[in-house]
């Protein structure tokens, strides 16, 4: 037990025997309250109260690996890693009060910290500084210093606001004047939520501040801009998409948070039913053809094609990626960046792909009738090209590319399967419940007819939720998964495609064919407590269902 201990003080050995899987998190949390006589804090039904978080300073209660939680009298409830009588009496000192130690895992502590001290946490005296400087002319005459001054309340704010937007998982951060005010959302498993108001005053100089950091023009407020910033975060290498657009009132900006430390899923870890993966994962691996990757903006399409790529990368291959931007790079795949200015543009970087003996191409995006020609021919001249699309479903993918002008003989000969998809949120774990779905998810669900054909499911009446808790910052959901769509091209299916068929006379065949919904995948999520009937809703097009 002292070895479990004393590691736990610095966390080295408590950590590498939960990654060993020696040990769960939970089991060790167990262990200790137990050895040492204290209770557990379950974190799930515990909200640390403000006026016992202020007694600690965020720096410090991470160094201390403690969390005050609750004020009893004189006393101080406080979550430790370390129950020890030496570890205990360290924090006592360090809030100055008696304290009463609960023993937490080491996942839930970390959830807790990044939780209760917020990075935002001090933008009020950030913003106060600003305000009590010279006129707002005048600070901006003096911006461009504000790369060198680590220091400047607007160079503060701004580096809060991303730090803060990393713990929270957020996958864009969107600042927007709004009048008098400036208001900052994060976009957080997929959802935006409103997170900062800071005064109008503070606007022009937060963009500028964007800008210079992403390279770009702060004299051209008028014209869209885009940009990039590469920068470590909390020893976290990140990559930020800066967009700047003229709306009324300022300029928006947008930053879409490219986290670099995360690993990257593999095909089983998407979400996807067992049978589709299967025959998704059959059809990657085929000598040359072409799979689609179909969905809108942030529906998860460049995730499915990474993974894709780390199943078909192998030494005996040469995989080969033309992208905008490249979002994550891979030692032993060929990457290329497309940079209009130097005229490398998709088409004519697919163009130089093909002199490179390519084995697998991916096409980032196909935005163009010219990419979407010469990524056909790659795939009817034996490469396997894998791209993404626009479209809301797997069979309205076939028809965008024969909007573009792509003939219909040439997309018969050359796709082979088409996966649409869309990213729900996950019904968090932490606080998941029984609950009664108003009548309109009734409805919703019946009209789907997703009810009847699962067995051993719980009733209608008996379906699941997140009631809401600490982790999921009270919205119920925590993380994402995938729904799929998967349309395979048979002979029939390129019949109708040369034919030039009607939209809903494809769906139908593919539909007699076993190919199952995005709607009817997403209902058996919903039937297995992965998510709710309202988020299908908000999430995935329903129309003609």
């Amino acid at each position: 037990m002292d070895a479990v201990r004393d590691a736990d003080g610095d966390g080295t050995l408590a950590e590498r025997l939960i990654e060993a899987g020696v040990v769960t998190d939970e089991a060790l949390a167990c262990t200790l309250a137990e050895h040492y006589g204290v209770e557990v804090l379950d974190f799930r039904t515990a909200d640390p109260q403000p006026d016992a978080v202020g007694l600690l300073s965020g720096a410090t209660a991470r160094d201390l690996r403690a969390l005050p939680v609750e004020v009893d009298g004189d006393v101080v409830v406080v979550g430790v890693l370390d129950p020890s009588p030496e570890h205990v009496s360290t924090v006592a000192a360090a809030i100055g009060r008696p304290v009463r130690a609960k023993v937490s895992s080491h996942r839930d502590l970390v959830r807790a910290l990044d939780t209760a001290y917020k990075a935002t946490g001090e933008v009020g005296q950030q913003i106060q500084a600003f305000e009590a400087r010279d006129s707002l002319r005048r600070e901006a005459d003096r911006l461009e210093t504000a790369q060198v001054n680590e220091e400047a309340p607007v160079v503060r704010v701004v580096q809060m606001v991303i730090t803060q937007g990393l713990r929270d998982r957020a996958s864009d951060i969107h600042i927007e004047p709004s009048g008098d005010r400036v208001r900052v959302r994060y976009r957080i498993d997929g959802a935006l939520a409103d997170v900062l108001d800071l005064p109008g005053s503070i606007g022009p100089a937060l963009v500028s501040r964007i800008k210079i950091l992403a390279g770009m023009n702060i004299v051209e407020r008028r014209r869209p801009q885009d940009g990039q910033i590469s920068m470590a975060v909390e020893e976290r290498q990140v990559d930020i998409r800066v967009a700047s657009t003229a709306v009324v009132g300022g300029e928006k900006i947008v930053m879409r948070l490219l986290d670099k430390s995360r690993p990257l899923f593999r095909l089983e870890q998407l979400g996807m039913p067992t049978d589709t993966a299967s025959r998704y994962s059959a059809m990657i691996h085929a000598p040359y053809g072409m799979v689609i990757c179909a969905g809108p903006t942030g529906g998860g399409k460049t995730t499915t094609l990474y993974a894709s790529l780390g199943e078909l990368n192998t030494p005996d291959r040469n995989l080969m990626t033309i992208e905008d931007p490249v979002e994550y790079t891979f030692d032993s795949i060929n990457q290329i960046q497309i940079n209009e200015r130097a005229g490398v543009t998709f088409a004519g970087g697919l163009k130089s792909i093909l002199r490179q003996d390519p084995d697998v191409i991916l096409v980032g995006e196909i935005r163009d009738v010219d990419t979407a020609r010469i990524a056909v021919q790659s795939a009817l001249t034996g490469h396997l090209v894998l791209s993404s699309l626009h479209a809301t479903e797997a069979v309205a993918a076939l028809y965008r590319l024969l909007d573009m002008g792509i003939e219909s003989f040439l997309i018969a000969s050359s796709v082979t399967a088409v996966v649409a998809q869309r990213l729900v949120r996950r019904n968090c774990p932490n606080c998941l419940e029984p609950y009664q779905p108003s009548a309109e998810e009734l409805a919703f669900l019946r009209s789907v007819g997703g009810v009847e054909r699962v067995e051993g499911l719980p009733p209608l009446g008996e379906l699941q939720h997140g009631s809401g808790c600490h982790f999921c910052a009270h919205t119920g959901y925590l993380e994402r998964t995938g729904v799929y769509e998967l349309l395979q091209v048979t002979d029939e299916v390129r019949q109708l495609i040369v034919e030039r068929a009607p939209h809903d006379e494809m769906r139908k065949l593919a539909l007699s064919q076993g190919m199952r919904t995005l709607q009817e995948q997403a209902v058996d999520l919903v039937l297995q407590g992965a998510t709710t009937p309202a988020e299908i809703m908000r999430s995935i097009y329903v129309a003609g269902v």
